[in-house]
């Protein structure tokens, strides 16, 4: 269903993708598809979005996923420091150079928003459409705490089996509308395995990176990258119960942006699964469009 590639950061890092639907030298008559996972997440979170907007049902769309550095099949960095939207920028332009995209379609979830933003400032020609998965210019600080605490969690849950239990104790309360199949999904996405044990999957120095903020931190809004999206067409994608995404936010970048899509995803917090109840159609529409 979708072809794995590694390839090389500027600095050498090995990075990983998957692509579904993608050949190499193909002219295709609309822009591929790139999915930006958020802070500590994968490509897998996109598998059941991505084989749906491949599929000749959602479009038969050419996708690329990545895994940034530090996340997923990608190496980690020994350089900590490193793992920041900058570079991770970069790094999703030695992507698109890999695969020989020069204008997509993005589709950003948090932190792959946020990288979006800083591209559409360095480089908007890059970015034919933009769909903006529950984050935008303003970021609210009760919610990034909320991430920090539990990303920084000691303990995980015991087994394979007992993962899609504890992933809705913790979570449950924002994602009312998900299944225990989708638990167990989440769980495979989130999680590598370890001696039979499930373990996050991603370096440790990207959470604890989040270690430093307090409820006095001042997060700066990005109002002047979102401004640089005025004439690319975008959707907005927030969860009803997010604590990241204001709808106050989201009025503002109405207001600011000429024909603005807005979605809400019911019964879904930060951030929303693509591939349920009806966002998969809304995206696949605002695609072909």
């Amino acid at each position: 269903m979708f072809q794995e590639h590694y390839f090389r950061a500027n600095d050498g890092l090995k990075l990983y993708a998957r692509s579904y639907g993608f050949e190499f030298g193909r002219d295709r008559t609309r822009s591929p598809i790139v999915c930006l996972p958020g802070l500590t997440r994968n490509s897998r979170d996109f598998h059941g979005l991505a084989a749906f907007l491949a599929s000749p049902e959602g479009g038969a769309h050419a996708i690329v996923s990545l895994d940034y550095r530090g996340r997923g099949q990608s190496a980690r960095d020994e350089d900590k420091s490193r793992y920041a939207i900058p570079v991770e920028a970069e790094d999703i332009l030695t992507a698109c150079a890999h695969f020989g995209i020069d204008r997509a379609t993005f589709i950003g979830t948090s932190r792959g928003g946020l990288i979006l933003h800083h591209l559409a400032a360095t480089a908007p020609a890059l970015i034919a459409r933009a769909i903006l998965n529950d984050i935008g210019p303003v970021i609210e600080l009760r919610g990034l705490l909320t991430i920090r605490d539990y990303l920084n969690a000691v303990e995980g849950p015991p087994s394979w089996a007992a993962a899609p239990d504890y992933l809705r104790a913790v979570h449950g309360r924002e994602f009312p509308i998900l299944t225990q199949e989708d638990w167990r999904d989440v769980a495979e996405a989130i999680y590598r395995d370890q001696n039979g044990v499930p373990v996050p999957d991603y370096d440790p120095a990207i959470a604890a990176q989040l270690l430093g903020l307090t409820g006095e931190s001042v997060l700066p809004p990005l109002w002047p990258q979102f401004d640089a999206f005025a004439n690319i067409p975008m959707m907005i994608v927030r969860g009803e119960y997010s604590r990241l995404l204001s709808e106050a936010t989201v009025r503002e970048m109405v207001q600011r942006h000429s024909g603005l899509v807005t979605v809400t995803a019911i019964g879904q917090g930060h951030a929303p699964l693509l591939h349920l109840d009806g966002l998969r159609r809304a995206i696949g529409d605002f695609v072909r469009a």
